[in-house]
């Protein structure tokens, strides 16, 4: 039963061209915020994405994406189908296992990581430019079982300007050394606020320090995410941010930032 299991995810990341793990050193930074938006992003630019949620505890994804209710599918006897979310663009996540959304997830470490053996071998993901993992904040137990169970190509680090982040951030980009993740770069999130009344940026948590430790750590800065209003009403009613708000600041920086991504993953 092992080796099938073993043999299914194999043949799973065989069709996935690029596997990204999203993470940051500490939670509030806004981490499912930026895995779903660069999800969104990527199938904008015409890439077949699939988002994995494996914050088991914690699973914001599909609430983000308006599926909250959904169920997946079986695509098979053997496997199942992800829950589209655009034409380009499907979702695997526990919220969609979860009999109601307000059930806690109880589970010691063994039991998450069969779930997400699961998630990976028994899904019919079919042929993928990305997958786009939402990994739990921190660089415990759980995010390294993670990481060490979906060989990534790389690691996004999600940071906010204040130095109790950045701090973390650190952290991030040594844990990503030490597995041999290639760090494709560093997003500062929440940086600055545009003022809907006269345009003025506000620099409610600083700025810049996403950059300077990008800088020091010698890994590459993606670019800065500004707080948009939007993003919060978005998440909480379902929305696509992005495509629900082209023409913000906001997404025009998380577009701006996936350029980068992609032309990173035409150079590795």
């Amino acid at each position: 039963m092992k080796e099938e299991q073993e043999k299914n995810i194999e043949e799973t990341l065989s069709k996935i061209k690029q596997r990204v793990l999203v993470f940051s050193g500490k939670g509030g930074v806004g981490k499912s915020t930026v895995a779903t938006n660069l999800g969104l992003a990527l199938s904008e630019k015409g890439k077949q994405v699939g988002l994995l949620d494996v914050d088991i505890h914690g699973p914001n994804l599909a609430k983000m994406l308006g599926v909250e209710g959904k169920r997946m599918v079986a695509a098979s006897a053997k496997k199942i189908q992800p829950v589209p979310i655009t034409k380009n663009l499907r979702l695997v996540s526990m919220a969609f296992l979860l009999e109601s959304p307000d059930l806690p997830v109880i589970w010691r470490g063994p039991l998450k990581m069969k779930v997400i053996q699961q998630f990976l071998g028994d899904v019919d993901w079919g042929k993928l430019d990305w997958l786009i993992i939402d990994s739990p904040p921190g660089t415990g137990d759980e995010p390294l079982s993670v990481a060490q169970l979906i060989p990534a190509t790389g690691a996004i680090i999600v940071t906010t300007p204040q130095d109790v982040s950045i701090l973390d951030s650190r952290k991030a980009v040594t844990f990503a050394r030490k597995l041999n993740l290639n760090v494709v770069g560093i997003i500062e999130n929440m940086s600055g606020l545009i003022c809907p009344h006269c345009g003025k940026k506000i620099e409610l948590f600083k700025e810049g320090g996403g950059e300077k430790i990008a800088k020091e750590m010698g890994v590459p800065f993606l670019g800065r995410i500004p707080i948009d209003p939007e993003i919060v009403q978005s998440s909480d009613s379902g929305k696509a941010f992005i495509l629900e708000n082209p023409e913000s600041e906001a997404s025009k920086a998380f577009m701006r930032v996936v350029e980068k991504i992609i032309n990173s993953s035409k150079q590795s």
